[in-house]
């Protein structure tokens, strides 16, 4: 069953239309990059999942299914998606530790407050931080991090549910190369142990080698959907940027250079 089918969503924010008429069926286990200009309305479509943003219901024959539900409470879906934003990043930088917003993510807040910590709950967020490589950074504050560490201890907050379906929008923003480098090995760790992953970039070096599936995205439409070979071409990435472009594949890597 397609854990998300979504068809004839249109947003508007004001008079701006930010996505038309967008229509689009995902499954468990098909790793999927949307991938787009700054503006091509990527982020909205994630705030649609998690019911940030509600379509526009004048627009012709709308589904706005999750998990087979046409209705659903965000927090029960919490075993289904994990979500880490630049947003989120934003909002955790502060003088909590890397195992609190860890731990912070069984209460969906950000750092803990009058929180219940279980054995069970302390165990696992310790698990995370060994898989993600960041036990060592644990008991430091997110404000003293740099943005690549914080940002692994945001993956580890999401993955406290033991999501089905990890979301990332814009997750290598203010990445240096060292940092990008770990970034796409822990996601290709995290897409090995079967974990979906939905990626959700303008930058091509993101899309790790697990992820086949390729969504353009621009003016708030999806333009082309296929397999990577099909859709990261010389012809489509420049349309999509605007600028003349030569797509290059370099060990399951693709980088668009001559611009």
């Amino acid at each position: 069953m397609p854990f998300l089918e979504f068809r004839n969503i249109t947003v508007n924010h004001g008079e701006t239309r930010v996505l038309d008429a967008i229509s689009v069926t995902l499954k468990e286990g098909e790793h999927v990059v949307i991938l787009g200009p700054n503006g091509a309305g990527k982020s909205s479509f994630i705030r649609i999942i998690t019911r940030e943003l509600y379509p526009r219901l004048d627009c012709g024959n709308v589904m706005f299914r999750i998990c087979g539900q046409d209705v659903w409470d965000v927090f029960s879906l919490r075993s289904t998606f994990g979500i880490v934003s630049n947003d989120l990043q934003y909002t955790c930088t502060r003088a909590i530790t890397g195992k609190e917003t860890i731990l912070s993510g069984f209460f969906s807040s950000i750092g803990l407050f009058n929180h219940e910590i279980t054995p069970a709950m302390d165990e696992k967020a310790d698990e995370i931080a060994a898989f993600l490589g960041i036990s060592h950074l644990a008991n430091r504050p997110m404000n003293r991090m740099s943005s690549g560490e914080s940002r692994r201890f945001l993956i580890g907050r999401a993955m406290v549910h033991d999501p089905k379906v990890l979301i990332l929008d814009e997750p290598t923003n203010s990445l240096d190369l060292a940092a990008h480098h770990t970034f796409r090995q822990t996601i290709r760790k995290i897409a090995h142990e079967g974990t979906t992953i939905i990626l959700v970039t303008h930058n091509l070096p993101d899309i790790i080698p697990e992820i086949d599936r390729v969504i353009l995205m621009k003016d708030g439409r999806f333009t082309a959907d296929g397999r990577k070979a099909e859709i990261l071409t010389d012809d489509r990435i420049g349309r999509l940027f605007g600028v003349p472009v030569h797509v290059k594949e370099e060990e399951g890597y693709y980088y668009a250079t001559g611009y």
